[in-house]
């Protein structure tokens, strides 16, 4: 198929994405009022719940791309079945609050919908040889996956900021398989999630006009590592290359949550604690600490993501040199404290 067809479909889904959010904006606006609280990092009340327009929209794209044969029947069902039971634990959180460790199961189970699908991790070069971990290689997959789904649910504070990190995981992951493979079509259900991102994105600019809600950084989690575990299994992309890609959240939440429970907060209360959340008060401003996440991605971790792509036995390696920077950063920005960046 000539790549016309798939262009056309990539901007039908960009289109539907932000006709879809729109459309759950009216119903929003009266039903899923976020009011801003001592722990929000907004201050104007804001409709939530815009991610289930870009749910619709990808998934929609995605069958319809199973349906012309564009991508295999086992991305589809990874995708659609894992993804509408993130995406609905989500939607039910929007409208009343579900239990933590009811939201986690959905999680635990719509990842083992993938890995059932997808496959188990491959054998993982360390720099000295492919070594297979067998179950225990599944095992930290499934808890790693499950990780991945919350760090959109802890990042998504302020405005714009989870949903530009996933279009830039994606548009990244996507070019490094075309620098691969020479074919920008291979990518295809990554191009679709950075259409239905980018649709929503245009209401989430900062001044967010809407928030993704639990429906949307929860599926935007799962889409994202569904696809991760498709690129792996299909070998496209090794996992230290996705591992450099969502970096500058790993890091923010991963410090967050560790000096969280050193000093005995309850880890599913929500907080501003955030390293990101502390930079927006510091500079008083939700753009500039979204640009610089982005800057962070496009200049430093996206090249070094092309190395892993480039020299695969040097992966750990690269994702060490690339990844213990941000977690320095993260502890310096005070990441999991209380209280405010101290002023210059």
């Amino acid at each position: 198929m000539s790549s016309l067809p798939i262009t056309l479909l990539v901007a039908a889904v960009a289109l539907a994405s932000w006709v879809g959010v729109a459309l759950v904006r009216r119903y929003a606006l009266s039903r899923l009022l976020d009011v801003p609280n001592d722990r929000s990092s907004h201050s104007q009340p804001t409709p939530r719940g815009g991610g289930l327009g870009l749910t619709i929209a990808h998934l929609a794209g995605v069958i319809v791309s199973g349906r012309l044969g564009l991508i295999g029947t086992d991305v589809v069902i990874a995708l659609v079945g894992g993804g509408l039971l993130v995406a609905a634990i989500g939607f039910f959180d929007d409208h009343g609050h579900v239990h933590a460790a009811w939201r986690l199961l959905c999680h635990f189970l719509a990842f083992i919908w993938a890995i059932g699908w997808l496959g188990v991790l491959p054998p993982v070069d360390f720099g000295w040889g492919a070594i297979d971990l067998a179950w225990v290689g599944t095992l930290l997959l499934l808890l790693y996956l499950a990780w991945f789904v919350n760090l959109f649910n802890f990042m998504d504070g302020i405005d714009g900021i989870a949903a530009l990190q996933a279009l830039t995981m994606a548009c990244a992951a996507a070019m490094l398989i075309a620098v691969a493979d020479n074919d920008l079509r291979e990518a295809l259900p990554l191009w679709l999630l950075v259409a239905a991102t980018g649709g929503f994105l245009l209401w989430n600019w900062p001044p967010a006009r809407i928030f993704l809600g639990d429906v949307g950084s929860g599926y935007l989690g799962y889409a994202l590592g569904a696809l991760a575990l498709w690129s792996v299994t299909r070998d496209l992309l090794t996992p230290w290359v996705w591992l450099i890609l969502g970096g500058a959240f790993l890091a923010d939440a991963t410090v967050t949550l560790v000096v969280r429970a050193v000093h005995g907060d309850a880890l599913a209360i929500a907080h501003r604690s955030h390293a990101y959340q502390r930079l927006s008060r510091h500079w008083r401003s939700h753009k500039r600490v979204t640009i610089a996440f982005l800057l962070v991605n496009v200049l430093w971790l996206v090249p070094w993501a092309w190395i892993a792509t480039t020299q695969p036995a040097y992966g750990m390696i690269v994702s060490v040199a690339a990844l213990a920077p941000l977690f320095v950063i993260a502890v310096r920005l005070g990441a999991g404290r209380t209280g405010d960046i101290a002023a210059d």
